[in-house]
């Protein structure tokens, strides 16, 4: 248990807002629509993996907004060996940003967890999405009165793990180093990027993957209530 920390930082896709479950209502909604015959099921077997290799790739500004956006579904269709248009893919693109935030399903605990420590703490998100997308996910998910301050990369200007993104996320909070800790589902950009940027962190990790037994972790997000 912790008694110096004061400010809480967390990611939020895929450690409060579930972006597997509502990112596949969304696609679920396009494809009935438009491409019935692209079976949901097999298109996130595809999609998960992509999608999160080319995150990796836009992280670390080896590709760019546009392409990630683009390259995510052409990938995924291409090993579906499913023929689509350029112009289809870009309109499937736009749809898919247009509707992933009318469903908000949030993770287990995700709200009782906040409910507990926001008395206690102050509480901040830092996000690589995309701003106008962050904003309305947290509205949405009605998570805006939780926290004090939303740091997303547009406005740091780099992406986690670049360790400028933490150093503007503690300055907009008036946090210091020592007494902030993240918390987040990604070992490279929330666990690796806050440790080297000097503050603490706990890795959210649901799907119980293999970690370095160094790195503090919780398998549900109540856990979070071992250490804060």
């Amino acid at each position: 248990m912790y008694t110096t920390i004061t400010d809480v930082f967390f990611d939020l896709d895929h450690t409060l807002w579930d972006f597997d479950k509502n990112s596949e209502m969304a696609f679920d909604r396009i494809f009935k629509s438009k491409f019935p015959e692209v079976k949901i099921q097999e298109f996130i077997v595809k999609y998960a993996p992509i999608n999160q290799e080319c995150w990796k790739l836009y992280q670390h500004d080896k590709i760019t907004h546009l392409e990630l956006r683009y390259n995510r579904l052409k990938f995924s269709f291409d090993a579906l060996n499913f023929r689509i248009s350029d112009e289809d893919i870009n309109q499937i693109s736009e749809d898919y940003i247009e509707f992933l935030t009318d469903n908000n399903h949030l993770f287990d605990g995700a709200i009782e967890v906040l409910e507990y420590l926001k008395p206690k703490y102050k509480l901040h998100i830092i996000t690589n999405g995309f701003a106008n997308v962050q904003d309305k996910k947290i509205n949405n998910a009605l998570l805006s009165g939780y926290f004090d301050t939303i740091t997303n990369s547009e406005l740091a200007g780099v992406k986690k793990p670049n360790s400028i993104i933490f150093d503007y996320a503690l300055n907009a909070a008036k946090a210091s180093k020592a007494n902030s800790i993240m918390i987040g589902d990604c070992l490279d950009a929330d666990v690796n990027g806050a440790l080297n940027a000097g503050l603490d962190a706990i890795f959210f990790n649901d799907k119980k993957i293999q970690a370095p037994e160094n790195i503090k972790q919780v398998n549900h997000l109540l856990e979070l209530k071992k250490y804060l």
